[in-house]
């Protein structure tokens, strides 16, 4: 008989990020930007889920762009609608300054760690959960896609997620049924003069022949050089969307991808490897209606925690879509594949258990379930 899972504290984390899905990939594949009372509408639902199962405190990052009066707003009307019906999770807000940048994202991460929420929940895009991930250490995550390529999270309704970590958090499901293992990449740059900088992505990180970051999206495939992936889903918008047409490896699996760009015919190889003509053109949809052919040279598949060097001698580095470093031809790049990197929660798993467990039972005329006893797990 297993043991009934050990009460954690009932505060769950949402980062919610206020301009996601609004840079310029939108524009050039004529994709519609989630409005900020559509963000607003997500984060009542997914409360709306945590407050049944019975979380009382959630911790939130408070953001320039409005979503924070709107939410009081609209969540004291909600209150006012429902009365006693409904439990409601106490919102408070993170004690942080606010910049609009996503310097932001990294401090609520560490707050909501120190704070020792049982998860955070994350709206936002692959760009927003590789900040949350980068400080958010042991603390799992459930992502909400609200971004424009969004590899990462997957699309599911905030209710269902937040039933699924309200059934987490409340200690009703237990962390070997509720999480799973993420695979993440790990990039090392060695600069010519002795400085180290480290940093992650979740989903892909591109090497482009470039030399400044400019705007932060990378959606043109004219300067790709390589693109290192922790998985490749066919399913998948963006740059990872390359290796899932042309060689797909699942989230769980083993493994990651390395593809090689063959050089456009107005640009010089800058490596070896990219001496020799392409083997065939690969169309990969880059952002959401916009579909580019990509130069195959070749790939491989990427082993966990094999560093693997970068062969471009200089160019761009970005992660997950969005441009971030810089090297030059005396610099070493690395990127290493880490297959037990960080956990989120498996919100298919969690529903499953709850139905199957019965744990959304309740006696007739119960009112709300964060008034019921749970059964214990058998």
């Amino acid at each position: 008989m297993r043991e009934p899972a050990p009460v954690r504290p009932q505060a769950v984390g949402i980062i919610a990020n206020p301009v996601s899905a609004r840079d310029i990939r939108r524009v050039v594949a004529n994709a519609n930007s989630l409005q900020l009372a559509d963000r607003v509408n997500i984060v009542l639902r997914a409360m709306a889920a945590l407050g049944a199962c019975g979380v009382a405190r959630v911790l939130m990052m408070p953001d320039r762009e409005g979503l924070r009066p709107m939410l009081e707003r609209h969540l004291a009307r909600e209150r006012a609608a429902s009365g006693s019906t409904h439990a409601w999770p106490q919102l408070e807000w993170l004690a942080m300054p606010t910049t609009a940048r996503v310097d932001d994202t990294f401090l609520a991460a560490r707050l909501l760690r120190e704070a020792q929420v049982a998860a955070i929940v994350v709206l936002g895009g692959d760009g927003t959960h590789r900040a949350v991930v980068r400080e958010c250490g042991q603390v799992p995550i459930a992502g909400l896609s609200t971004g424009t390529n969004n590899a990462y999270p997957e699309l599911r309704e905030a209710t269902l997620a937040g039933l699924a970590v309200g059934l987490y958090a409340t200690g009703r499901i237990a962390p070997d049924i509720a999480l799973v293992y993420n695979k993440r990449l790990d990039v090392t740059l060695h600069a010519a003069r002795g400085a180290v900088r480290h940093d992650i992505a979740l989903v892909d990180v591109a090497i482009a022949h470039e030399h400044y970051i400019g705007a932060k999206a990378l959606w043109r495939t004219d300067s790709l050089a390589a693109v290192y992936m922790a998985f490749a889903d066919p399913e998948a918008i963006g740059l990872s969307s390359i290796g899932g047409m042309l060689a797909p490896v699942g989230r769980r699996e083993p493994g990651g991808l390395h593809v090689e760009v063959a050089p456009h015919d107005s640009r010089a190889p800058s490596s070896e490897s990219e001496a020799a003509p392409p083997l065939f053109h690969l169309h990969a949809a880059i952002a959401p209606g916009l579909l580019q052919p990509v130069p195959i040279h070749g790939w491989h598949r990427l082993k966990d925690g094999e560093p693997v060097r970068v062969r471009q001698r200089s160019g761009v580095v970005a992660l997950d879509g969005e441009r971030e470093i810089t090297f030059g031809p005396d610099d070493r790049l690395t990127i290493t594949l880490r297959e037990r990197a960080f956990r989120s929660v498996d919100v298919a798993q969690c529903l499953l258990h709850a139905a199957t467990h019965g744990l959304l039972r309740a006696p007739p005329f119960a009112s709300a379930l964060a008034s019921l006893p749970f059964p214990s797990q058998q």
